[in-house]
């Protein structure tokens, strides 16, 4: 299972994340999976609705995520996953993020301490519902160039 990324995305993320510092950041992921492959073709940043407790808890609206979730069809895409950050703590899911994670659904958390960003580290609700599973985070890297075409092996 992996998280494929484009490095501009990851960036968005962050940036969006660090402002957010010292309460928790969030937003969603939208993109297509690829068999074990989940690619992201674009974030949706939101400002964290929660009334209390932004510190260590965040919250995006139902009528946010239905917007998105419109958007995404449209283009041919779904919502794939969400992300939040975890200010002045590790990118590793919560008891409390365990609790309210959704299945299917990717979850990307980055750790930020005084609005620098740490770690960002992705993760998918087990089966089970028991814990959450590492995902490996790839960058989605450019198209290489065409170099020299190689020469022909000389028998």
């Amino acid at each position: 299972m992996s998280l494929r990324l484009a490095p501009a995305e990851l960036e968005q993320v962050q940036a969006h994340l660090a402002r957010a510092y010292p309460e928790e950041g969030c937003g969603v992921l939208v993109g297509r999976d690829e068999g074990e492959r989940r690619v992201v073709e674009r974030v949706v940043v939101f400002e964290n609705q929660r009334e209390d407790s932004r510190r260590n808890r965040y919250l995006i609206s139902p009528e946010q995520l239905l917007v998105v979730e419109r958007e995404a069809r449209q283009e041919g895409l779904d919502v794939v996953g969400f992300f939040h950050s975890h200010p002045d703590h590790p990118a590793f899911p919560s008891a409390f993020d365990l609790e309210h994670a959704w299945p299917y659904y990717s979850s990307l958390i980055v750790s930020v301490a005084d609005r620098q960003v740490g770690e960002a580290r992705a993760w998918r609700l087990a089966p089970d519902r028991s814990r959450f599973e590492p995902e490996t985070l790839e960058p989605t890297l450019a198209a290489a160039a065409p170099g020299p075409p190689e020469e022909p092996e000389r028998s």
